[in-house]
């Protein structure tokens, strides 16, 4: 059985397993003049650590301290070496088959500690709790941490330490971080990806170039077969921090029966390389209940057995001076403490620098929380810091409406159904056709998600037609403008009613235009936050630090908001006004077209939209109107026919006597299908010509009209003085007309409008007048009223717990910093 002061000596044969290992040939004669001195500075070297190390994984400090990190598969015998090397049995290998969760095993040897006194370190805490004498109990103290903390992340491995103090007589100083064992299949119960992710957590807690990996291989498994060798490749290509342990090792000692067998086999060349030796070990089978003494002595009588076979029932023994010191758990336990000491001893002055470093960082931070304590009732600095971050605020949103990428679009953009639906707006009024604008489905934000919205708002403008008009609407407009004089009565109709269509259809459409682009401009608050706590964490510092203030941060927002609905208010007004101007009577919008046109003819525009002659009550548009075109041609018919040549005097130009024949002619007014539309007369209107409609005959010159219309019964519009032209009804007539109108006045108020309205409208107040908008509404207001955006009890408690927090990681690392400084004076 190994005695204590065992533990603490170095082998007698340096295996040459990498290139650090192969140097502590030299360690060892540089402290072997003087034992004595040498086990109490590497006592007082590995407690500095351990207490650097507790620091760390408490505060979440990343140092390179040198530390050995256990891996192996959950058969491979990894449990059963940390119970060795412990000195004592606590179930370990029940603990590794159901821990998620890496396990800080600080071995201290302590003389005095004839049992063993395990502590855990508290959650969050650099603290230790009771110690626990109870050997079955640490097991159900690792279960019972895992389990709780995997409860909170809802995970199925957390990376997050548990940390446990060893103080024990027989054990060496030595700390250790054991792993999950790797998996193939996930047990029952768990997650599919539990295997991958216990791999990924293993690579990242073996990668630091600070750590040792011990990695554990059972001798069953041949090396060209090894499940696991391969992933240390990827970590450790050369194998130059790796020290290779086959465990089970008396499992294949019966397979040796000549010399050159086991040396090949020891040698494991074409495989690890020339220069990687692996220690080969074995334990106790027995998991019966023993004591501690007992399982000590077991563990030395296995090694004895394994030597004494390979000297004896081998033929030729095999090469001791070469394998002898790698053969055995007590050379493997030795070589793992000397090489943690000498690589503690080397980074002690690198260690040295560092806390230095973090020392001078903590003591800054903790100036810069106490100005920030100080500063909760500085109403300058308040202002100032206040002004700061809404300036930044209103940079970010400049900079995210001219265009930006980050924060992440995946993450913080929007599709248009997603902008839809969180708006409240839904669809666009009045539209029935599904709107897909280009990139619907893509997350945007900011100027991009702002001119999406815009072209969306002109697919929509442009799919509504205008609506159809009944009979009732259109007499009443015709009729009106009958009595007025002149000769627009159909153009002024059919203008009028699609200026009317234009103010219905239209103006819910420009408002809905404005809702959603100011809710496009609203969610750049909340991405401008966050780019601007990327902008400071990229920068390694905050510019201006304003968390835990809620009034401030609510006053902001509500400000800001408040902001973009009166932009939208004023747009609304705007566009309106623009509406009202293009569909104002006295707007030519409805006639550009049709002047256009009658340049090149030389045509009135009057004439072309108003070629027929009616009577004022002769207007007929309902649908029982054919019954009485039809009554009318009836009356025709003892009527004389009317001569189609014109006799003219001789000597008499037929022009004069048609220009006679137009002045002296009296049409009737307002049109009617019941009458033809001529090009070739003039508009006159004449008193007494209205004629009473009722079961008496029609006077024959209003009768006579009847001649020029089609075979239908139906008025033939725009004519060219020719009967034999297509039939055409006024009320049809009408209705193309105000469609066309309608169109007209949609293109100009979207095309000369609408854009330009809604840029100078949304986005240069945005660019210009924000900053001043919100400085108006935050800070021109008295101490008194300011400071109460800055009540906030929660945030100076969080200032005052995160100085406390300061106050103890510095004491913790000034202390630590102590005594490496001993420990460097006296190397």
């Amino acid at each position: 059985m190994a005695t204590p002061n065992s533990f603490l000596n170095t082998p007698t044969k340096t295996p040459t397993t990498t290139t650090s290992i192969s140097k502590k040939h030299s360690h060892k004669q540089q402290h072997s003049s003087d034992p004595n001195r040498s086990v109490s500075e590497f006592k007082d070297r590995f407690e500095a650590y351990n207490r650097l190390q507790a620091a760390a994984v408490a505060f979440g400090e990343k140092l390179p301290i040198p530390e050995i990190v256990a891996i192996g598969g959950q058969s491979d015998g990894k449990s059963s070496l940390l119970e060795a090397l412990l000195g004592f049995r606590f179930n370990v290998r029940e603990v590794e088959m159901g821990t998620r969760r890496p396990l800080i095993l600080q071995m201290v040897h302590d003389p005095s500690a004839l049992e063993p006194r395990c502590r855990f370190q508290e959650e969050d805490s650099e603290e230790y709790g009771s110690p626990i004498v109870l050997a079955s109990a640490i097991a159900d103290a690792i279960k019972l941490r895992t389990e709780s903390l995997l409860k909170k992340t809802r995970d199925a491995v957390s990376s997050k330490p548990i940390v446990m103090r060893a103080e024990y007589a027989h054990c060496p100083n030595l700390t250790i971080i054991d792993t999950p064992g790797f998996v193939l299949k996930a047990k029952k119960g768990e997650p599919e990806r539990t295997p991958e992710e216990i791999l990924s957590m293993v690579k990242s807690l073996a990668s630091p170039p600070h750590r040792i990996i011990l990695f554990l291989q059972q001798s069953s498994v041949e090396w060209c077969s090894s499940l696991w060798l391969d992933t240390i490749r990827e970590i450790d290509p050369s194998f130059r921090r790796t020290v290779i342990v086959v465990s089970k090792f008396d499992n294949r000692l019966k397979e040796f029966t000549e010399r050159w067998e086991v040396d090949r086999y020891l040698s494991a060349s074409g495989y690890l390389g020339e220069n990687t030796r692996p220690f080969f070990v074995a334990l106790p089978k027995d998991r019966g209940t023993i004591s501690n003494d007992e399982f000590r002595r077991q563990i030395s009588q296995v090694d004895a057995e394994m030597l004494h076979y390979l000297r004896d029932s081998v033929k030729g023994g095999f090469d001791e001076e070469k394998y002898r010191s790698n053969i055995g758990f007590g050379c493997l336990r030795d070589f793992l403490e000397a090489e943690l000491q000498r690589r503690y001893k080397e980074a002690a002055p690198a260690t040295l620098a560092l806390l230095e470093q973090r020392c001078g960082e903590v003591t800054a931070e903790l100036a810069r929380m106490e100005c920030k304590i100080n500063a909760t009732s500085d109403v300058a600095h308040l202002r100032k810091s206040a002004m700061l971050h809404a300036a930044s605020l209103c940079n970010h949103v400049e900079a995210l409406i001219d265009g930006a990428a980050d924060p992440a679009p995946e993450q913080w953009g929007k599709t248009t159904e997603e902008e839809r639906l969180e708006s409240g707006i839904g669809s666009w009024p009045s539209v029935t056709a599904e709107i897909k604008p280009p990139n619907a489905t893509l997350r945007l934000y900011g100027g991009a998600a702002f001119e999406r919205v815009m072209h969306e708002f002109r697919c929509a403008t442009y799919s509504i037609k205008c609506p159809p008009v009944s009979r009732e609407k259109v007499a009443n407009i015709l009729l009106a403008h009958t009595g007025r004089g002149g000769g627009r009565g159909i153009t002024e109709a059919a203008a009028e009613i699609a200026r009317a269509a234009a103010r219905s259809w239209l103006a819910p459409l420009l408002d809905t235009a404005c809702d959603r682009l100011a809710f496009v401009l609203e969610n750049l608050f909340d991405i401008s936050i966050e780019k601007n706590r990327g902008h400071d964490s990229n920068n390694g510092h905050r510019s201006v630090d304003m968390e835990g203030y809620i009034g401030f941060h609510a006053a902001l927002r509500q400000s800001y908001n408040h902001f973009m609905k009166d932009l939208s208010k004023e747009c609304k007004q705007l566009l309106r006004h623009h509406l009202d101007s293009v569909t104002s009577p006295y707007s030519h919008v409805c006639y550009e077209n049709n002047f256009i046109g009658s340049i090149g003819s030389g045509t009135s525009p009057i004439y072309q939209l108003n070629q027929a002659t009616t009577g004022p009550l002769c207007l007929e548009l309902s649908d029982g109107g054919a019954a009485l075109r039809k009554e009318a041609m009836k009356d025709q018919e003892n009527m004389p026919p009317e001569k189609n040549t014109q006799e003219t005097t001789p000597g008499k130009v037929t022009q004069n006597r048609e220009a006679l024949r137009e002045c002296q002619m009296t049409v009737p007014e307002t049109p009617s299908p019941d009458q033809p539309s001529d090009g070739n007369y003039g508009i006159k209107r004449e008193l007494g010509n209205c004629v009473e409609v009722g079961a008496r005959k029609r006077h024959p010159r209003i009768a006579g009209n009847a001649r020029n219309c089609g075979q239908n019964g139906e008025s033939i519009l725009f004519g060219n003085g020719d009967n034999i032209s297509r039939p055409v009804s006024t009320y049809a007539e009408i209705c193309s007309s105000a469609a066309q109108h309608f169109a007209r006045i949609r293109e100009v108020l979207v095309e000369r409008s609408v854009a330009s309205t809604l840029n100078s409208g949304f986005l240069t107040p945005c660019r210009e007048r924000l900053f001043v908008a919100l400085g108006l509404n935050l800070f021109a207001v008295n101490d008194e009223k300011f400071m109460d955006m800055f009540v906030a009890p929660g945030a100076i408690d969080s200032l005052e717990n995160e100085r406390q927090s300061l106050q103890k990681r510095q004491k913790i690392l000034h202390s630590c910093l102590n005594e490496f400084k001993s420990v460097a004076r006296a190397l």
